[in-house]
């Protein structure tokens, strides 16, 4: 075990951590050379550790020269309400991060990590399909304007169905102004006003409640979660409308009532 321990001072590294459990001989014996020794790191923990600080997991110890040594400013323990933590700050390369949530209670911290969940997977389809489009009800109304002219085109009852669908566009944006508090009907007919004056790129401004330029303020979307997300809600819209009667079943009967 001491012969291991040596190969291990070999790397020159002045931090080793383990996914095993460290006994106390080699312990103390790392800690005489100025060497860190963690254990108990879980494989997940090791590869992500091996991803911020640049260094390759290794499970032999016999080739220090070829073996990939990773670099941080800092360790330290950190305590997070009952759990001890092993913080590594300063990284070199920083390609992943650990976010911690606080909240006041349970439900709270649920929902902050259903809304960091939601942006991530948002974060991460973009950085594959880099197409974007404008955000802030922008898109919805371009595309309610587009099938609006569409619904002139269309005879007989078809065109009742283009209109209807045209709406639907149209209560996107109604949808976001009164998630942000505001007066949806108001801000949809300043929209419909702007896009009807040639704004293309307008859009619900939330941070003061007005009609703004959505390239101006930066405001995009994912092209690819924007299509799925229309394709989705028309496919359930098109599910119900095909539905042409619904069949009741009789209730089961309790065992614990007489028939």
């Amino acid at each position: 075990m001491m012969n291991k321990c040596q190969k291990i001072l070999d790397h020159k590294c002045n931090v080793f951590v383990n996914r095993q459990l460290i006994y106390n001989r080699p312990e103390q014996f790392f800690a005489d050379n100025g060497v860190m020794a963690i254990e108990h790191a879980d494989f997940d923990g090791v590869e992500r550790i091996a991803l911020v600080t640049g260094g390759e997991v290794v499970s032999t110890f016999d080739s220090p020269e070829t073996a990939v040594l990773g670099r941080c400013e800092k360790i330290q323990e950190i305590i997070i309400g009952e759990d001890r933590l092993i913080q590594f700050s300063g990284c070199a390369k920083g390609e992943a991060c650990t976010i911690v949530l606080r909240g006041a209670n349970e439900q709270l911290l649920d929902e902050a990590e259903r809304s960091l969940h939601d942006a991530l997977c948002v974060l991460s389809q973009t950085a594959k399909e880099t197409k974007t489009v404008l955000g802030g009800g922008c898109s919805e109304a371009l595309m309610a304007n587009a099938v609006d002219d569409l619904a002139k085109t269309v005879a007989g009852k078809e065109s009742l169905a283009v209109e209807s669908f045209a709406r639907a566009l149209r209560m996107l944006p109604g949808i976001i102004a009164d998630n942000a508090g505001y007066d949806s009907s108001e801000l949809v007919a300043q929209l419909r006003a702007a896009h009807a004056a040639g704004k293309s790129t307008c859009g619900l401004n939330m941070n003061n409640g007005t009609i703004g330029d959505m390239r101006e303020l930066g405001v995009t979307e994912s092209w690819k979660l924007k299509r799925q997300m229309l394709n989705s809600a028309t496919e359930a819209a098109e599910m119900i409308l095909r539905v042409d009667d619904i069949l009741r079943a009789t209730p089961r009967p309790r065992e614990d009532r007489p028939h």
